[in-house]
């Protein structure tokens, strides 16, 4: 098993962000830790931000051209291409994921865990701002699955999750839109028997940049996934 956890960062002009992400990122964070900043197209203004970062010195950074399809969900699974092995956390650069929590959700990965959620909707856990709706809709997904599904977290649609990369091998990913891959990828490792854990966390909206999040656009993928955890067929886990 990998030491060092891979942070994979798909970005879209969050150049008004990098630099605190970066700073926090390295106070936060206590394990070994290399990040892949994914990026659509060459004049995103988050490139020279992560450019000069890089020209400091710093060696645990890289960028990476996403080379699957342009958008949030091609630029992550272009990060997981990255990764030989071990364990991939995903991370916005908008500074809503609770980075303080990412060696506690590591700490569980190596208890044998291959996936590790980092939940709002758990004892602990908060959730600051943002669109009331998507608030519901995001909250009712994760607790309707943990209490009638038997997900084994609360919070099965958020993105801020650490991945084992093997057990991302033997799935094949579906999504062509968003966010919904990390509700897909949950509902999968769940029906797979893999095991899943979660850690509270704090997600806080955005101060700055303009959110790609389209609900309504990638709604109806949502609930595919959903749907597709209490489907019959589905309904016993393998041995």
């Amino acid at each position: 098993m990998s030491d060092r956890i891979t942070i994979v960062i798909p970005v879209y002009n969050e150049g008004a962000n990098f630099d605190r992400l970066w700073a926090e990122l390295c106070s936060k964070v206590r394990s070994d830790f290399a990040a892949c900043v994914v990026y659509d197209f060459d004049e995103d203004d988050t490139l020279p931000v992560v450019q000069r970062v890089i020209s400091t010195g710093e060696t645990r950074i890289r960028l990476v051209k996403n080379h699957v399809r342009r958008g949030v969900g091609g630029a992550i699974v272009t990060g997981f291409d990255q990764v030989e092995h071990g364990p991939i956390l995903v991370v916005m650069a908008d500074l809503s994921d609770d980075l303080g929590q990412v060696d506690s959700m590591l700490a569980l990965y190596r208890q044998g865990y291959q996936i590790v959620a980092g939940s709002r909707y758990m004892k602990g856990g908060r959730l600051l701002g943002g669109p009331l709706f998507k608030q519901f809709l995001s909250r009712m997904a994760g607790l309707t699955l943990h209490w009638f599904r038997g997900v084994p977290t609360h919070d099965a649609t958020n993105a801020f999750k650490i991945y084992d990369r093997d057990m991302l091998r033997s799935f094949t990913i579906e999504s062509q839109h968003g966010f919904e891959l990390n509700l897909e990828l949950t509902v999968k490792a769940f029906l797979a028997g893999y095991r899943i854990g979660e850690v509270p966390s704090c997600w806080t909206d955005r101060t700055a940049g303009t959110s790609r999040f389209q609900l309504w656009k990638w709604l109806p993928s949502y609930l595919k996934w959903y749907f597709y955890a209490f489907h019959p067929r589905h309904n016993t886990k393998p041995a």
